[in-house]
């Protein structure tokens, strides 16, 4: 079997799909013998008022992600079918950070994320950042619904 997939970003939403994401990137890694980022981004909007130390709040953000998929990581990194992990979180206007300070210096062949379900007043003010990679990225962009 050729491999399709080299490099998967597998982005975190921090919510309900966020275990899903992660599950179905490696899923696939292990498929392919890829190597997964999975990456984050913390909104900054809420905090640029405020001269909040954007690394720290990084830093803590990543800790809260691995020990909130400790188990799957750990399986991720001991499965000999499964290139490098690694996590990422950035801060910023979120389509702005994911793209530029994650997405992009990576260069995936896939980007998985989810779908949060945003009603349609709620979209029409934030957008949806699943249909943003979809316009924006030159890789395949798998979106997982949310169940």
């Amino acid at each position: 079997m050729s491999q399709q997939y080299k490099r998967i970003f597998a982005a975190l939403d921090g919510g309900s799909t966020q275990r899903t994401v992660a599950e179905r990137a490696i899923a696939i890694a292990e498929n392919n013998g890829a190597d997964i980022l999975f990456g984050h981004v913390i909104d900054s909007v809420p905090y640029e008022a405020n001269g909040v130390d954007f690394a720290a709040l990084c830093e803590a953000g990543a800790e809260r992600i691995s020990i909130e998929l400790a188990d799957i990581l750990d399986d991720a990194r001991a499965n000999p079918h499964v290139g490098s992990v690694d996590l990422k979180v950035a801060a910023g206007r979120i389509n702005e950070a994911l793209a530029e300070q994650l997405v992009e210096p990576y260069g995936p062949d896939l980007v998985i994320c989810g779908e949060r379900g945003l009603s349609n007043i709620r979209y029409a003010f934030v957008g949806s950042v699943s249909t943003f990679l979809i316009r924006n990225m030159d890789c395949d962009v798998l979106v997982l619904k949310q169940r």
